[in-house]
């Protein structure tokens, strides 16, 4: 099991080595790459920041839950933190499991809980400014005065790639 965060390029080689191993008859990757527009708007960058030692707990807590959830299985996740290009992957996860049913089914949870759990979050930059996805202020309550904040558009999980 591998659960880390990273500044630097991603690499899914080593996501790859965590998860070989003999038993292995399947193997799947997951890349979430920055793309170049989001809710409609152009983006040019992305900032990933995070809760480091906590998004790390939380990641190996995630892996060792599907690890003990689907048999023979193994992950492994990476996420890059700082500023990324248009084209950059932001994570990596890999999943092996004896059989492709197993091993794709681990993948896909393995990056839909990171999304919804881990504390990583991401700043969008583009030619009308910037904006933190997911950013919700919370002086204004809920029914009450509405006005445009600028901010917020995404699926309120601090996530964008994928």
């Amino acid at each position: 099991m591998l659960a880390d965060l990273r500044n630097e390029v991603l690499s899914v080689a080593e996501a790859m080595e965590h998860v070989s191993h003999a038993a292995a008859g399947g193997i799947d990757v997951f890349l979430g790459v920055v793309r170049d527009h989001s809710e409609g708007r152009p983006v040019t960058r992305l900032e990933y920041s995070a809760y480091a030692s906590m998004a790390r707990r939380e990641m190996a807590r995630i892996a060792t839950e599907i690890e003990a959830e689907i048999a023979g299985v193994r992950v492994a996740a990476i996420h890059r933190l700082g500023a990324l290009a248009v084209g950059d992957a932001a994570i990596v996860c890999a999943a092996s499991a004896p059989h492709r049913d197993e091993a794709f089914r681990a993948c896909r949870l393995l990056i839909d809980r990171i999304k919804s759990r881990v504390p990583i979050w991401k700043r969008e930059h583009g030619p009308d400014g910037t904006a933190w996805v997911g950013w919700v202020d919370a002086r204004c309550e809920p029914g009450g005065h509405h006005h445009d904040h600028g901010h917020g558009h995404g699926d309120g999980h601090g996530h964008g790639h994928g």
